[in-house]
């Protein structure tokens, strides 16, 4: 697919800086950052060292596309990610999955972290995504369809690839890590859900529901991305445990997970570049 001349300009930028050819990449939600860490080799790239990268305004967001090597296989990662809910459109979000994509990235490994709406659900679980909701009210392809341009009208049956999914249950288990599978619903955020709105998410489906992932997951599905989601259940959604949401909490749990989300991560990657 022809890029644009802004994500040309953010991909030369990358290839000065460094050789590596990733083929896999990662943005790693809330509290999940530290997966970066255990990459060697590594060149750390600021976002705002990249021509067109949006600017990030999460506090807990590092900001930062790392490039090495995760258990020898060339990676890219995006520590923290834009949202919808800092004033970026749908377009700005996904924007780094455009350059991914053109510096030869195949797959795309999403996490985040969630509500967890499903009652069998508990803090702490982590949940292979089969399926997403988009209550946000955005998509990156809007604007984007012309008549010699029917890309944007994007088929997403398996916006999460079957063949991954199967791979991340079988590492999994190798890895003596339990999990929840489940459909992830996005909504434009930052406030919390109503209760009300939490009971109408789990009469239309949804098992956990975030504020993030969609915009990037539609953008690498119309470029040709193979795609894997994992979310992190980070607290009970509202009116689930009847109690008020504390996003320290939040962040507190997601690192309590960190671990097993970091093996788990790990050996899906070794395996998918087998």
């Amino acid at each position: 697919m022809e890029v644009s001349a802004s994500v040309a300009a953010s991909v030369r930028h990358l290839r000065e800086t460094t050789r590596l050819q990733p083929r896999i990449a990662i943005v790693l939600g809330t509290g999940l950052g530290d997966l970066a860490d255990q990459v060697s080799d590594r060149v750390v790239v600021p976002y705002n060292s990249i021509p067109h990268f949006p600017e990030s305004t999460a506090a807990v967001t590092v900001g930062a596309l790392v490039v090495g090597r995760l258990r020898d296989r060339p990676v890219a990662m995006m520590q923290g990610r834009f949202h919808l809910y800092e004033g970026h459109t749908a377009q700005q979000v996904s924007f780094p999955i455009e350059v991914l994509a053109a510096l030869g990235v195949q797959t795309l490994i999403v996490s985040n972290a969630a509500g967890g709406i499903n009652q069998a659900f508990s803090p702490g679980d982590l949940m292979l995504i089969t399926d997403h909701i988009n209550l946000s009210g955005a998509n990156p392809l809007v604007g984007t369809q012309r008549d010699d341009r029917p890309s944007a009208f994007v088929d997403m049956s398996d916006a999460y690839s079957p063949r991954l999914r199967t791979l991340a249950h079988s590492s999994a288990r190798d890895c003596g890590i339990n999990h929840q599978s489940g459909i992830y619903l996005g909504t434009l955020g930052p406030s919390f859900e109503t209760a009300a709105e939490i009971r109408f998410m789990r009469t239309i489906g949804a098992d956990a529901v975030g504020m993030s992932t969609i915009p990037e997951v539609i953008k690498a599905r119309q470029l040709g991305l193979e795609v894997l989601g994992i979310s992190c259940i980070t607290n009970m959604a509202t009116g689930v445990a009847g109690a008020c949401h504390d996003y320290q909490e939040m962040i507190a749990v997601a690192n309590r997970s960190r671990d097993r989300f970091c093996r788990w991560v790990s050996e899906i990657v070794e395996t998918a570049s087998a």
